[in-house]
């Protein structure tokens, strides 16, 4: 079978050990990201299935109708907005989904916010640059990490700010709320409360429908002008322009950022890149060799029980898969 494999960015996936189950299939991987149908029906033409890093290609009704040998997309993680299931239950595409790991997203999440409290990027270009301790950081002991969306990765966080000595605030639906309560956690009283209370903000919430840009304008003004909000989900959940607004207010005083309206984002004169009070990172949230491992292993172990005909479980169980 023809595998195909686009935006492998840092050009990886053959170094990783599981890239070897692949070893009786073609597969052809490619590096650069590519937006443009008319290339990705070419790169796409003669594949007999797709293997989706995350959200970085878009799949979508036209692409697919010019996919006409396409039999399964094998998805590493979830399945998200970037692939229409209904469009390949249509045409015939199988389409299965993997796993996630919290670990690495909550690790990145505590780098951002040590590196943005402490101020270690001005004071490390600062030593680069010949000078000595040009700023002064401040320590997390103390501050009240305010989590919204107490899930896997929120509720990672919360054990870490306790080894931080920080008081956990949380926020989000009733039953994260209640968890949250359950684990020696003070859940918010208020959304207003909330972003009003908090010393250190990050927004843990799966990007859908009902969280597409639930964070805006009045949330982020709410929040105190020595606040750091943290966003390692998705862009998407603040309001367009929302928050480099509010920073040019000053409510909040800071943010640290792996994710952006889009990616991905390669000009370095970005607002938010050059915003002196902004920290970003370029998505790396799930980017780690164990978790490569963990996210490929299962796209790959999909594709293979896919081909010799084993029991499948499909993102749409209605499909009627193409035949060959």
């Amino acid at each position: 079978m023809h595998i195909v494999i686009p935006d492998d960015y840092q050009n990886v996936i053959r170094s990783l050990d599981c890239f070897a189950r692949l070893a009786d299939h073609r597969v052809t991987l490619h590096h650069d990201p590519v937006t443009d149908r008319d290339v990705l029906a070419e790169r796409f033409a003669d594949a007999d299935a797709l293997v989706l890093t995350r959200e970085r290609t878009v799949i979508d009704e036209a692409l697919l109708a010019r996919l006409p040998r396409l039999k399964l997309i094998s998805q590493t993680g979830k399945v998200a907005a970037h692939l229409d299931v209904d469009a390949c239950t249509r045409h015939g595409v199988a389409v299965m989904e993997g796993r996630g790991s919290p670990i690495a997203p909550a690790e990145l999440t505590w780098a951002l916010i040590l590196m943005a409290r402490r101020k270690l990027l001005p004071a490390m270009q600062g030593l680069y640059g010949g000078q000595w301790q040009v700023n002064l950081g401040d320590r997390l002991c103390g501050q009240t990490l305010g989590i919204w969306g107490y899930g896997k990765i929120g509720q990672r966080l919360a054990r870490y700010a306790q080894a931080f000595e920080m008081p956990v605030l949380v926020w989000g639906s009733d039953e994260s709320r209640a968890a949250a309560e359950r684990d020696g956690h003070r859940a918010a009283g208020s959304r207003e409360a909330f972003f009003a209370e908090a010393d250190v903000l990050s927004l843990n919430l799966r990007l859908s429908e009902r969280t597409l840009h639930i964070v805006g304008a009045d949330d982020l003004a709410r929040m105190k002008p020595s606040a750091l909000l943290v966003n390692t989900s998705r862009a998407q959940l603040i309001a367009p322009g929302a928050l480099l607004a509010a920073l040019d207010k000053g409510r909040p005083g800071y943010a640290a950022l792996d994710v952006f309206e889009q990616e991905p984002m390669t000009d370095p004169q970005h607002p938010l890149l050059r915003h002196p009070r902004v920290l970003c990172t370029p998505h790396l949230g799930y980017v780690e060799r164990q978790g490569y491992e963990l996210y490929f292993g299962d796209a790959f172990a999909n594709v293979l029980d896919f081909f010799e005909g084993k029991p499948c479980t499909f993102a749409n169980p209605g499909v009627e898969r193409r035949p060959g």
